[in-house]
């Protein structure tokens, strides 16, 4: 893979589209993309190699490592995310996981905790572990599965069980609104 060209042009401030770098021609990097599926996997991971200064993980099928190489192509070519994006989304994932099991970020449901919900004339208990969710003697990862399992239909869990706020309670709460 050859790194994309810079032809030297300067990008000045004052946004006229004509000082900017120019783009490269699409249909370059359409057919560095369209040979990067006639090339052999031993190829393939010459060219990971010499991207990424090591070799492509292991059981990496040919169709993913073809994917991240043009992705790569298209990057170089046209240019990644910029600074203030990246923070951004690694700041979201850390919130993803630290959000417990699919319920209100703002909502901490510790261990030995019991979930109560009447269901067409039956009452079913949750009891919270730390590694998931106990109904009927059976373990659960997710809240979610237990509501489908309760009503035989798709039911988010957390809402199902009333953990989750109404975006017009979220709306009412926001000061200044």
């Amino acid at each position: 893979m050859k790194p994309a060209s810079n032809d030297g042009s300067a990008c000045h401030r004052n946004g006229n589209r004509h000082d900017r770098p120019r783009r490269p021609d699409l249909t370059e990097v359409e057919r560095q993309i369209a040979g990067l599926a006639s090339r052999s996997t031993q190829d393939l991971r010459v060219a990971w190699r010499q991207l990424h200064r090591t070799g492509p993980p292991l059981g990496l099928s040919r169709d993913l490592m073809i994917r991240a190489l043009a992705h790569q192509l298209q990057e170089q070519s046209y240019g990644g995310m910029g600074r203030a994006l990246r923070p951004r989304l690694q700041s979201l994932a850390g919130a993803s996981e630290k959000a417990t099991m699919g319920v209100d970020p703002g909502l901490v449901l510790k261990a030995g905790t019991t979930l109560v919900r009447q269901w067409r004339g039956h009452t079913h208990s949750v009891l919270v572990h730390t590694d998931g969710f106990e109904h009927d003697g059976q373990l659960y990862r997710s809240l979610t599965a237990i509501a489908e399992r309760i009503t035989e239909a798709h039911w988010s869990g957390p809402r199902f069980f009333g953990l989750t706020r109404r975006v017009s309670a979220l709306a009412a709460a926001k000061p200044g609104r």
